[in-house]
């Protein structure tokens, strides 16, 4: 077996890892901390529980990728002193071959567990550092499709739950005889719209039915949807530049100031082309501030239908039958896991049901990250 070539798998991790900094930018994680931690400091934070939320949940994580790094940099640098504590030491000495051992393991270790960490700075999409809402529907193959489609519900959750990550299930369809319609659930940490939106289209199962008295093979289908979870907004700021303001005569029954002064107000957002105007109020200046608030509340519905319209074409459109699925879970007559878009598989298709599935996930993430280049 040939000797490990320390000094040149050393100088690949820390390129790699020199590529994972300026990604992450730690300098830029430390002031995201500091606002965070002044933020989850306030007195009132917990008035608002959805934000409080969102400001712990956000701080824990720039912690935690702040931690991993720092952590990455010290393994590595330990890893330097421990190969050059084996190298000096005499050919003939015991320590040598034990201390090289040591290194040698942990290089395996650690070229794995950076190779896992680099896969997060290929979620740069525009949704990636969003929660994510996952929805499992059964297809094709009836009660075996729907015992399938609460498998995978298993499977995420299992997932989840191996890495610490918060889930809300917010929906369950029951099948009659067994399984699930559909169900959805939230997995709630940032990134984990860009790590699991790899796992949206039709997963298929074969197997030796359990609901098949005649012991047959059955092929089912299930159908994963995976969208970002939108930031509602509550309200809306618009640029002074962004409304033409006119003002005119009331019109209409009303007192003499109503009917004879300029105190009607018609505003015009010149990006959308919505119209308010307002003349119920005395004052311009009260018509005005009546017709701001309602054009807020017109264009904060049209940014909610258009957030729609975007978790829609994100979802994609997902038939979860024959000729379209992505991956394949096999346990009769062999017992494989195959990506068809990424060509990864495993032989242990238990691990995978039981939430073993980083690397399904980080060869698609990878997949589709070399996609978008070609």
């Amino acid at each position: 077996m040939a000797a490990t070539d320390f000094p040149t798998e050393i100088a690949a991790l820390r390129a790699t890892l020199t590529t994972i900094t300026a990604v992450i930018d730690p300098d830029g994680l430390r002031t995201k901390i500091a606002e965070l931690s002044e933020q989850a400091a306030a007195p009132d934070l917990w008035d608002d529980t959805e934000r409080a939320q969102a400001v712990t949940s956000a701080l824990s994580h720039a912690q935690n990728d702040l931690e991993r790094l720092e952590g990455f940099t010290q393994r590595l640098d330990d890893l330097e002193t421990l190969v050059e504590m084996g190298m000096d030491a005499a050919e003939d000495d015991p320590e040598r071959a034990a201390t090289l051992e040591d290194a040698e393991q942990e290089l395996v270790a650690l070229t794995r567990d950076l190779s896992g960490y680099e896969v997060r700075t290929l979620l740069s999409g525009e949704y990636d550092s969003r929660e994510a809402v996952v929805t499992i529907r059964s297809g094709a193959g009836g009660v075996d499709a729907a015992d399938f489609a609460e498998m995978l519900l298993r499977m995420y959750l299992r997932w989840a739950e191996r890495h610490g990550y918060p889930t809300a299930v917010l929906d369950t369809s029951y099948a009659e005889e067994a399984g699930l319609k559909s169900a959805t659930f939230e997995v709630k940490v940032p990134y984990a719209y860009g790590t699991l939106s790899v796992e949206a289209g039709t997963h298929r199962l074969v197997r030796i039915s359990p609901f098949d008295n005649q012991g047959r093979r059955q092929t089912s289908f299930a159908a994963v949807e995976v969208v970002p979870l939108i930031e509602q907004t509550d309200h809306i700021d618009i640029p002074e530049n962004e409304i033409k303001v006119d003002v005119f005569r009331s019109s209409g029954p009303g007192g003499q100031s109503v009917n004879t002064t300029d105190s009607a107000v018609r505003l015009t957002h010149l990006p959308t082309g919505i119209v308010v105007s307002m003349q119920n109020e005395k004052s311009q200046i009260q018509n005005r501030a009546a017709a701001l608030r309602v054009l807020q509340s017109r264009l904060l519905l049209l940014r909610q239908e258009e957030e729609r319209a975007t978790k829609k074409e994100l979802a994609g459109d997902i038939k979860a039958s024959w000729g379209d699925q992505m991956r394949s879970y096999v346990l009769q007559p062999y017992q494989m896991v195959k990506d068809l878009r990424t060509e990864h598989e495993v032989g242990n298709p238990a691990a995978v049901f039981d939430g073993d599935i980083d690397g399904f996930i980080e060869a698609g993430i990878r997949w589709r990250a070399g996609a978008a280049q070609s």
